[in-house]
């Protein structure tokens, strides 16, 4: 892809005769494109489920009023919610001038943000070695390195969690963030002088942090750590980047350009936070120290050897560069990575643990920089190299296989994504951001996907003051209490406009509500308590 999807060679008969070139394709054009395919149709065949409804929605509110959206899951405003980003903008704005429904935009997105994910990971390798394969060992090492028990949320990129979140804001971040890796090393590499390219650089961190606020701290980490070694010293001429992933021979910094260096690196982070400031719909920098979603993240920090335990078999290759380059950028992010994390669970600001897919990125594509390494191969690099690939095997076939293996092709019963029920049976009978009242976890999560508001949402949202949101969640247990009156459900239903019940097959139905509807396949029943059924608009 981009800077490495490419190589050229010198043609041999008429083309050579004429003093012409011809074009292959490189070792990463082939497996890039082939994983491209096979990951986006295996993305395609998974129902939407977990958090896409939530992105869904957030598509639907900015097609609905791309200047001023509503709330993603409620009927209330949404001013100031960190869901409204550009790239959500973006995909509002298509949705409008496609007609599309947000469901569909954001399955769309998928194969987008999976080619900006591949593109900026070959970038990236580019900057760490020239070797035509390492860009695909690092793939391979990304997707497959993981553990034997499922690490299944945004922003990790196993084979398995990637069929859920391809279309995802944090897929499109980690992408661009690998371009930011790969930018920045490559002013590291240059030491240029102007300043335009480092203000570009800062933008583009400004358009991470506001796209996905807590991959941001990874990619700021990964920008810092090509930084850290070339603050207070200048490179000599000649200098490269060596292939083993250290300044070689002649490229050497010397000393007397600190505070210029340090400007230019000044002028990253000084564009970054403009950017970010500037962005009208919320203002990043208020989600600093918010707790409201810390709870629902302290799971990430459970079972973690058994999660990642794969992704150690690049240590040995990590160390192998700290002991050549003490200052060796995959060696200093993995270290401020592990911090972040460390801090998380010491703090209990466990929303921090959402680094943990890139915290494991230096380990695996230390690994790949090393196998593809021309040297010669002693006893220690084949027993790298055969670790490697007997791990790549056990995290294939004991998690990831189900992602790329359906099931009608699948020989021994791999374990599969999740396959969630749809609801079109039942919004079918809603018109377009009618309240529905509910408490199941697949409906709260899916239902706004469809342009339908909740009365309580589901998950904390900076628009939406919490004790708010409590009291919706109160009313929705008070309704759904059999021993509540119908006097007090009535007042609940007038306080927040509800039209539709949406119930689980061992709730019951109040005598006053009307059955409209019943899933065939989950046994979840819609009823109508306020208003005339109406065809959805």
């Amino acid at each position: 892809m981009t800077g490495t999807l490419v190589t050229r060679r010198t043609a041999n008969g008429a083309t050579a005769l004429h003093g012409g070139r011809r074009w292959r394709p490189s070792p990463y054009a082939v497996f890039g494109g082939l994983f491209w395919l096979v990951m986006s149709l295996a993305f395609w065949r998974v129902p939407m489920c977990c958090d896409f409804g939530q992105h869904a929605a957030v598509v639907e509110r900015l097609k609905d009023d791309l200047l001023h959206p509503a709330h993603p899951m409620a009927d209330l405003p949404g001013d100031g919610s960190p869901y409204y980003s550009p790239y959500a903008v973006a995909q509002g704005l298509f949705a409008q001038l496609s007609e599309l429904a947000g469901r569909e935009v954001v399955k769309l997105s998928g194969p987008v943000n999976l080619l900006v994910l591949l593109t900026g990971i070959g970038r990236f390798v580019r900057v760490l070695t020239p070797r035509p394969w390492a860009p695909v060992l690092a793939l391979a090492a990304m997707v497959l390195l993981w553990g034997t028990r499922m690490a299944w949320w945004s922003g990790y990129l196993g084979l398995m969690s990637m069929t859920g979140n391809l279309g995802y804001p944090s897929t499109f971040a980690i992408g661009l963030a690998f371009w930011a890796w790969a930018w920045a090393g490559a002013l590291a590499r240059e030491g240029r002088r102007g300043l335009w390219p480092y203000a570009g650089l800062g933008a583009l961190c400004g358009l991470i942090l506001l796209v996905h606020p807590i991959s941001s701290v990874a990619a700021v980490i990964g920008v810092a750590a090509f930084a850290a070694p070339t603050v207070g010293v200048r490179r000599a001429a000649g200098g490269r980047w060596a292939a083993g992933g250290r300044w070689a021979a002649g490229g050497r910094w010397a000393a007397g350009t600190r505070w210029a260096v340090a400007a230019r690196w000044a002028v990253t982070a000084l564009t970054a936070v403009v950017v970010a400031s500037a962005w009208p719909y919320y203002s990043v920098f208020s989600l600093v120290g918010d707790e409201s979603v810390d709870w629902i993240h302290r799971q990430l920090y459970t079972g973690m050897p058994q999660r990642f335990w794969l992704a150690l078999l690049g240590l040995p290759a990590l160390w192998l560069r700290f002991r050549r380059d003490r200052g060796d950028p995959l060696v200093l992010m993995f270290v401020l990575d592990c911090l972040v994390v460390a801090y998380g669970w010491v703090s209990g600001h466990y929303t921090y643990g959402r680094i943990l897919g890139l915290t494991l990125v230096p380990l695996q594509f230390a690994l790949a920089v090393e196998l593809a390494a021309p040297r010669t191969w002693g006893w220690r690099r084949g027993a790298l190299a055969g670790a490697a690939a007997l791990g790549a095997g056990v995290g294939f076939f004991q998690l990831q296989a189900g992602a790329v293996v359906p099931r009608a092709l699948d020989p021994v019963g791999f374990d599969q994504p999740p396959r969630w029920p749809g609801y079109d049976w039942a919004v079918g009978h809603m018109r377009h951001g009618d309240v529905v009242l509910t408490n199941g976890y697949r409906p709260t999560r899916s239902v706004p996907g469809y342009g339908a508001n909740l009365v309580a949402p589901a998950w904390p949202d900076a628009s939406l003051d919490e004790r708010v949101r409590a009291r919706r969640l109160d009313a929705v247990r008070a309704y759904l209490d059999p021993g509540s009156t119908r006097a007090e459900r009535a007042a609940i239903v007038r306080a927040y406009d509800v039209r539709w019940l949406l119930l689980s097959p061992d709730q019951k139905v109040p005598p006053e509500a009307v059955v409209v509807d019943w899933s065939r396949g989950t046994g979840e029943v819609l009823a109508r308590v306020n208003g005339r059924e109406q065809g959805r608009k």
